[in-house]
């Protein structure tokens, strides 16, 4: 018998859909204060996947992660969406396609003398 050691967050349905193909799953039910933790390694996770295949599937699947770790915060998504809202009217959005090369610092002294 094969078995495969995992140790990651799952979503609520991958339990039943591993039996439905004829396997058993071994969970274990996180506590809260571990919750965080597991949901920071499976944005990563999710992440590097997207930088894998950068589909809209593995978009979802990061907003899915998000919505998760929003939800632990106790963050509702309509406060959720007035920060970003808030913050993207503040420092803007990612429209302009702006790269930052280089800031280069006046030395104050030098601008004060001038």
């Amino acid at each position: 018998m094969k078995s495969t050691e995992y140790n990651k967050l799952i979503r609520d349905k991958m339990p039943k859909y591993i039996e439905q193909r004829g396997q058993k799953a071994i969970i274990e039910k996180l506590r809260d204060t571990d919750m965080i933790f597991y949901l920071n390694l499976k944005l990563r996770e999710e992440l590097t996947g997207y930088e894998d295949d950068r589909s809209v599937e593995k978009i979802a699947d990061i907003v899915e992660v998000l919505y998760a770790i929003l939800d632990y915060k106790g963050v509702s998504l309509n406060k959720f969406e007035k920060i970003r809202a808030k913050r993207a009217n503040t420092l803007g959005k990612y429209k302009e396609k702006l790269l930052l090369k280089e800031v280069i610092e006046e030395n104050l002294s030098d601008a004060s003398s001038q």
